[in-house]
């Protein structure tokens, strides 16, 4: 039998990945923006990560009449009022996605503070069937002093998920994907796709 096949409203490699890992063995085969021949980006123009995820979802559905889903997702440092939040990839302003940059002023916000407390969070829009779900995934942790690790990408070096020791990028990919804002919401992706 032959795995249904669903879009990643993404052309983020990193994304793509982690969620053929969490997908793997599903009855559904993960197909990216560029095996469609999309190259182009898709609007992100939301207030909220909701929105932006759902307007992806849409552009894709609406353009390839396909299953897809897309998702959104933000760092939200509770003493900077939620910033980066649904700003996240873009924080440091330009052009693209300059992870450390990004990294660079969100350390430098934090400077003095005592409150590092930070969460992850993820909001998949789903269409399946020309139907509409949303689910989300959230994880708790702290933003350290200095950036730890190699593996991962985005703010992964600088967050420290509660209960461990370690940075998101000193896990290794299973280990992530287990405990993730991403791996929970592609967990209640996955439910919905059973």
């Amino acid at each position: 039998m032959s795995r249904k096949k669903i879009v990643m409203a993404t052309n983020n490699a990193h994304k793509l990945q982690e969620a053929r890992e969490i997908l793997a063995d599903s009855d559904w085969e993960l197909v990216s923006l560029s095996d469609l021949g999309c190259h182009e980006d898709i609007p992100e123009t939301g207030a909220t990560l909701e929105e932006n995820a759902l307007q992806k979802a849409q552009w894709v559905a609406s353009r390839y009449g396909v299953d897809c889903f897309a998702d959104d997702t933000g760092l939200e440092v509770y003493s900077l009022g939620g910033e980066p939040g649904v700003r996240s990839a873009r924080y440091a302003g330009g052009e693209g996605h300059d992870s450390q940059a990004n990294m660079k002023k969100l350390l430098q916000r934090l400077e003095g503070s005592d409150d590092r407390r930070a969460r992850f969070r993820t909001v998949i829009a789903l269409i399946l069937d020309g139907k509409v779900q949303e689910m989300d995934g959230v994880v708790e942790g702290s933003i350290r002093q200095e950036p730890s690790g190699v593996g991962g990408f985005g703010y992964d070096p600088v967050f420290e998920p509660i209960g461990y020791a370690v940075t998101f990028a000193q896990m290794s990919a299973e280990e992530k994907n287990s405990i993730s804002h991403r791996g929970r919401a592609m967990a209640k992706l996955k439910a919905i796709l059973k």
